[in-house]
């Protein structure tokens, strides 16, 4: 497989990315800030009919998207839920009832960084596990403000004072970090 490549930069790839997820056919996962559905798309391909993978946004134009996509694919394995993740309980999910978080991109934006992981931490079963992708500091065109980005170090406290504890981390690429937790 080929990774995008975009001025010689090498990007996420979302089969090879989540593959450090250890994602298996029949696990229930939600894409925390879904977006586009990147990560939304090729996990469902994983979990099969008999998984799930929830794409939980707060915008409405993304999950339409993400319905389009599934659509053209066949995939009835994804629903899509609008939701505030900054708000206690939040994505709308019963709680203990995930295998996997998914957290990709989106700290940045959030005002809130900690109710985001305490939703993942509310939602996942007991052996759970949360992967976070974030953007690095290291100066690039692409992607938001440096000033902007979210520090491994600040995740990673963030994670522990939510109740995770460090599984590994993982590559992800070009100007991006990976953190896997498990609850």
């Amino acid at each position: 497989m080929s990774d995008s490549i975009t001025g010689g930069v090498k990007f996420l790839h979302p089969e090879r990315t989540i593959g450090y997820f250890d994602v298996k056919n029949g696990m229930t996962v939600a894409d925390f800030g879904a977006g586009s559905g990147f990560f939304t798309m090729a996990m469902a391909r994983i979990v099969g009919e008999s998984g799930k993978v929830y794409a939980i946004d707060i915008q409405k134009p993304s999950l339409d998207l993400i319905k389009s996509k599934a659509h053209i694919e066949n995939l009835l394995n994804i629903e899509t839920v609008w939701a505030d993740l900054e708000l206690p309980q939040g994505s709308h999910l019963p709680a203990q009832s995930v295998d996997l978080v998914v957290v990709s991109n989106i700290l940045f934006q959030v005002e809130n960084k900690l109710e985001v992981f305490r939703e993942a931490h509310r939602v996942l079963k007991a052996q759970g596990r949360i992967a976070v992708i974030e953007w690095d500091e290291t100066p690039f065109p692409g992607g938001p403000p440096v000033e902007m980005r979210i520090a491994k170090r600040e995740a990673q406290s963030l994670l522990g004072q939510a109740g995770f504890i460090l599984d590994r981390e993982f590559e992800t690429g070009s100007h991006h970090y990976g953190l896997l937790y498990k609850k």
